[in-house]
């Protein structure tokens, strides 16, 4: 299971900050919509610059037409991101539409599909989807799949049935991740690492915990630790 550290704080150089502090562990970084409609391929740059071997996910969840996302995919290619993800409910023409377009590529990022976001609840979920988290989730873990996608994005919850369902080797990365019990926020399906340890997660997100505390450092070294 790896750590991916999510930078969620209100300005550029409030990342960069907190990068600095946990530059030297073998993290993830993701950079959000915010982050990188804010501060573009430049913040990018920067944190490589800080350190060259951060793995970064790109976490804007594509959600278009099949040509239009298949045209962004590739645009991010210019970008030096190691993971990106789409929709899976943009339907799988349009998530075999963006892995077509990578197929010339060697080294491309990996490629995930987003499930059911962790912000849901059961009934709201419902009332959109017109099916209940648990086996949307495992529907569209599935199209994502058959459709050559490396993984999914999806709470802890349901990573064990995915793996189930389509194979062990499939991705599944989790946010909304309280190492040791922190408060939820706006988060429905919150977990801890030891849920995700038996839920088989292979990426746990965590932000709040780590960019709200007084050490940052110290909280990423207790959760790789526990890792």
């Amino acid at each position: 299971m790896q750590l991916c550290v999510a930078l969620d704080l209100p300005s550029q150089e409030e990342n960069l900050a907190l990068i600095e502090k946990i530059k030297n562990y073998p993290i993830w970084i993701k950079v959000g919509l915010r982050a990188y409609i804010r501060d573009g391929k430049p913040f990018i740059d920067a944190i490589k610059a800080i350190n060259p071997e951060f793995k970064i996910f790109l976490d804007l969840k594509l959600y278009d037409i099949p040509n239009t996302m298949a045209d962004a995919a590739e645009s991010i290619m210019g970008l030096g991101v190691d993971m990106f993800n789409v929709h899976a409910s943009a339907g799988r023409k349009a998530m075999r539409e963006v892995m077509k377009r990578l197929e010339p590529y060697e080294n491309r990022p990996l490629v995930l599909a987003v499930t059911a976001l962790t912000s849901f609840e059961e009934n709201e979920f419902t009332h959109v989807y017109g099916e209940g988290i648990a086996k949307k989730a495992d529907r569209f873990a599935q199209d994502a799949h058959e459709s050559g996608l490396d993984g999914v994005v999806c709470s802890a919850y349901e990573s064990a049935s995915i793996k189930l369902l389509t194979s062990d080797r499939f991705v599944t990365l989790t946010p909304g991740i309280r190492p040791f019990g922190e408060d939820a926020g706006d988060q429905e399906r919150v977990a801890t690492i030891e849920t995700a340890h038996k839920e088989k997660v292979d990426f746990i997100v965590v932000g709040r915990p780590i960019y709200k505390a007084s050490n940052p450092a110290e909280v990423v070294e207790k959760i790789l630790a526990a890792l």
